[in-house]
């Protein structure tokens, strides 16, 4: 939520807390610690972070969005690379409702713009598209009484699954909003796919610290 005359956002960073699991059909959950730099007017991310599989024992999972090209990648102890894809049609469509979806960290750049397109679907819900770079992405956005995002969702997101992409419905929950440079912003979310009429989060995490550069 923004106040009158709020200045766009030029750069937004983010570092997180919480735990996270391979897949919806994953048991194991791992706590994770992340760092998170934001150009909204690039419609660009990137997000570094550090996954304990065991005590002394980590991944870093590094996640992308440049110019409409999605990038992952999963490294052991940032020495042996696990996995890596990059500028897939799928990948940068999901990570480009990724980047819509975490909007409400720098909701700036959920302004109606040449980019960004809104339109009603009920009193509490409203569907945003984003366009830029060539690919076009949407998502439904639901609002409690007070005007706060209550969660994002799609019926169709890629996935990875195996070696294939598939797609599932996606959806994300978020909570505890709080004032931060003259913005609400919500403190804590989660985020996790539909799978056999069930939603199953893969992602639970809290933001521990949040600062801005506004344009001028």
């Amino acid at each position: 939520m923004l106040h009158d005359g709020q200045p766009p956002i030029r750069l937004a960073r983010l570092t997180q807390s919480g735990t996270l699991r391979a897949g919806p059909r994953s048991r194991r959950w791992m706590p994770f610690e992340s760092s998170q730099e934001i150009a909204p007017a690039a419609v660009s991310f990137e997000w570094d972070a550090r996954v304990e599989v065991v005590p002394f024992l980590y991944l870093r999972v590094r996640d992308a969005l440049h110019e409409g090209c999605g990038s992952g990648r999963v490294e052991l102890l940032s020495l042996l690379s696990l996995g890596h894809d990059r500028d897939r049609p799928e990948l940068n469509a999901g990570a480009m409702q990724r980047y819509l979806a975490e909007a409400v960290w720098y909701p700036t750049a959920l302004l109606p713009s040449a980019q960004l397109a809104w339109s009603p679907i009920d009193e509490r819900k409203a569907l945003a598209t984003l366009t830029s770079h060539g690919i076009t992405v949407s998502l439904e956005f639901h609002f409690n009484h007070e005007g706060e995002v209550a969660a994002v969702y799609t019926p169709a997101r890629w996935m990875k699954s195996g070696r294939k992409y598939v797609q599932m419905p996606w959806e994300g929950h978020f909570f505890g909003y709080w004032e931060c440079s003259g913005m609400l912003v919500p403190s804590a979310g989660e985020v996790g796919w539909h799978v056999d009429g069930a939603w199953q989060a893969v992602w639970k995490g809290r933001v521990t610290y949040a600062s801005y550069e506004f344009e001028r």
